[in-house]
């Protein structure tokens, strides 16, 4: 069967690369030898764990989380995602456990979505890591009640193939979410976001880090709606790019005519580890109220020589004084991670990824 994947003649699509996710989609199916339980963090709570799409249920330990049918959008990659998936909903004031999710790939293609729902004053984290190799497709939705909070932290280490990933998210009032993305595997990837702050006070983040090497392609195309007033949105976006591979990041402000007093920051920042590397930026805001602030920067660079000179003279070696800054300029993307222990696991991935590239 053909795939019906996006044209890279949609300006939507431009950097995308459909010839790597149909090419994710016929590898092989093969052993995958990962040790799944030390993928999870020591946290307390639910531990899933998807292989090709399917629950392991011997290696899962469910606690809240429950298995639903979930409706997939209309989205060109999310919709093939609908059916069976996992399901976090939680009652006014609840406040959970983090659920941790292990999604194991061995070739081939394999759809899985997701949801959560949090009730007024209801508190969610989800921690997700991507491993093994094939096409890893996800929709996840979220749905968050009055001054409800989720924190959601994905990295992405697949060895190969190409993970794509659709996140639909609303939130009322005085909402908050708070979603970090890692890319430091080798597979492809795309990150492909839709938040709408329907609500007043409302406040949404989406950010993280992709790092490229080789002649991968990873990118990311998010969109942040304003539809009430007092909104907050953060888009703090890193790309680290070596070899002759690609980083591409798209973020979006929508601000609707009624969202006064908006205050929207997008901040996208692209490093080059070789001349023949490419980092593609394109901030956006769009803007109907006349009440708002609203920043973008968007600068690509390679690590500054001054500084570089500066480490040297004091006795710093090349490669390190290297890692060094490239690790800073990272990790200004995942200290936006809450959680101490989700947040330090993440640097280590960017770290490990950094030792082997500088």
């Amino acid at each position: 069967m053909t795939l019906a994947l996006p044209s890279t003649r949609q300006e939507a699509w431009r950097w995308a690369d459909p010839e790597a996710i149909a090419a994710a989609a016929e590898l092989p199916r093969t052993d995958v030898a990962v040790d799944v339980a030390g993928l999870f963090l020591d946290l307390p709570g639910a531990r899933l764990v998807f292989r090709d799409g399917v629950l392991d249920t011997a290696a899962s330990r469910m606690d809240r989380v429950t298995l639903a049918e979930i409706a997939a959008d209309d989205h060109p990659l999310g919709h093939f995602a609908g059916g069976a998936g996992w399901s976090l909903r939680l009652d006014r004031d609840a406040a959970a456990d983090p659920v941790q999710i292990v999604h194991v790939a061995s070739g081939g293609a394999n759809h899985v979505p997701g949801e959560i729902v949090l009730a007024d004053d209801a508190a969610a984290q989800v921690i997700e890591t991507y491993v093994g190799a094939g096409w890893s497709n996800r929709f996840f939705r979220a749905k968050l009640g009055c001054t409800a909070r989720l924190m959601r932290s994905v990295r992405l280490l697949q060895d190969g193939g190409f993970v794509s990933i659709r996140d639909v998210a609303t939130l009322d009032a005085g909402a908050s979410l708070v979603s970090v993305f890692l890319g430091a595997g080798e597979a492809g990837s795309r990150i492909d976001a839709a938040v709408t702050q329907q609500g007043d006070g409302a406040f949404a983040e989406v950010g993280g880090a992709l790092l490229t090497a080789g002649a991968q392609k990873q990118e990311c195309a998010v969109a942040l709606r304003h539809e009430a007033l007092n909104g907050t949105s953060k888009q703090v976006w890193r790309a680290v790019a070596a070899d002759k591979s690609a980083a591409s990041l798209a973020a979006r402000v929508e601000v609707a005519r009624h969202a006064q007093k908006t205050d929207g920051e997008q901040s996208l920042r692209g490093l080059l580890l070789a001349r023949t590397a490419t980092v593609n930026l394109k901030p956006e805001l769009e803007i109907f109220a006349d009440d708002v602030k609203c920043a973008h920067g968007a600068t690509v660079g390679e690590l500054d020589a001054r500084a570089l000179f500066y480490l040297a003279s004091r006795g710093i070696a090349p490669g390190r004084a290297r890692a060094m800054l490239t690790r800073a300029f990272v990790a200004d993307a995942l200290e936006r991670i809450g959680n101490e222990t989700v947040r330090a696991t993440f640097v280590a991935d960017a770290d490990a990824w950094l030792e082997g590239k500088l």
